[in-house]
């Protein structure tokens, strides 16, 4: 099982400037102890959550200052106008090039709350993302290209530049609902599903659900990637009671929080979108149906939406991973188990300090992920 990173670029109460460029020491660190591949997400108007809005930069300034590990450009979001298809597979070439062969090209669509300021139906994202997913590794591959679809428009044209990797790098999409597992199958994509709401045990019959589905998956692209990874949130320490004092278990809960308040159209737990009126606009009410079915998909989410949950509970369900290194390695040989080929690891997240993520990263590079290489 390969061990990665993710950013989402948080500061709580950083500058930007000093959450930017000490993300970029620890990638570099990452680098040298490592880790297989670090992602970097694309989120809108997260203040604090996520400043990651523009990731593209951000990983063609960490392709020049690391060798080895992987860049896992992770996810973009595809729906237009987030960004059109010509502009991704331009962006994702070029970053190819780069870094000399090193880009994961991960999709998604995310909420309503950050589709709606660029003008987008979260009713027709889905359509959209899959529409854009299909075309662009056709850029890649073909050496004049056409569409006419629902969506694009697209007189013939090179795209240039293309990706270095043959056929085209590998392809990912990220999942937060039990469908989008089989839908990744379906489309021969490897899946990064969110475990910070569900336990390792329904992690294990998603990915049994997808195994069975990529069987018979009709591709995208060229080649098929049957790859399962999985994103938590992660502090390793020397002690478990280092970690609890570097602020990493109180960072999980409040990452749960944040994400939740994402899923809930941008407002706190405790104004959560059921007791709302129903607003006007077909924004707000796909807001409320994503929130709802999101409760259904995760049983504890409405108990987390009400400040009930505690990191203790997160942390019995293998949520999360908070520990010394051996408490980590036991927790992630369950994601292991469960038939991961790689979990995404956010370390940089919450108030824990720049100086105590540097010691995480080296505590894995030393003592978790020599575990997973043998």
């Amino acid at each position: 099982m390969k061990i990665d990173l993710l950013y989402e670029i948080q500061n709580p109460h950083a500058s930007e400037y000093d959450a930017y460029w000490q993300a970029v020491q620890q990638i570099e660190l990452a680098d040298r102890m490592g880790f297989d591949t670090v992602w970097c997400v694309e989120h809108h108007f997260l203040d604090g959550f996520s400043h990651s809005s523009a990731p593209e930069v951000f990983l063609a300034a960490v392709s020049q200052r690391t060798e080895r590990i992987r860049i896992g450009h992770g996810v973009v979001l595809l729906p237009h106008p987030f960004n059109h298809p010509i502009r991704v597979a331009e962006r994702i070439g070029a970053l190819d090039i780069l870094s000399n062969g090193r880009v994961e090209f991960g999709t998604g669509r995310s909420s309503p709350f950050e589709q709606e300021p660029f003008g987008i139906d979260p009713e027709e994202s889905r359509a959209m993302w899959e529409e854009a997913l299909r075309v662009i590794p056709r850029m890649w591959t073909e050496e004049r290209f056409e569409y006419s679809g629902r969506y694009f428009e697209i007189p013939e044209r090179s795209v240039v530049p293309r990706p270095i990797q043959r056929p085209h790098p590998p392809i990912w999409m990220a999942a937060t609902s039990p469908e989008s597992w089989e839908l990744a199958g379906r489309h021969g994509i490897g899946i990064l599903g969110l475990t910070i709401f569900v336990s390792v045990d329904q992690i294990a019959e998603r990915i049994a659900a997808y195994r069975e589905t990529v069987r018979h998956a009709v591709p995208v692209g060229r080649v098929v990637n049957d790859q399962c990874g999985a994103f938590t949130v992660v502090h390793c320490a020397p002690t478990e009671e280092e970690a609890v004092a570097n602020g990493g278990t109180q960072a999980t809960v409040n990452y749960v929080l944040y994400a939740i308040k994402v899923f809930a159209g941008g407002k706190k737990p405790e104004e959560r979108l059921e007791t709302d009126p129903v607003r006007t606009g077909s924004e707000t009410r796909a807001t409320q149906r994503s929130y709802q079915d999101l409760t259904k998909a995760y049983p504890l989410l409405e108990k987390m939406v009400k400040g009930e949950l505690t990191h203790e509970e997160l942390d019995a369900q293998d949520m999360v991973i908070v520990g010394d290194p051996d408490k980590c390695v036991r927790k992630l040989e369950r994601y292991r188990d469960a038939g991961c080929d790689r979990v995404l690891c956010l370390m940089q997240h919450g108030e824990i300090p720049h100086e105590a993520v540097m010691a995480s990263i080296e505590l894995f590079g030393k003592h978790v992920i020599p575990h997973f290489d043998a």
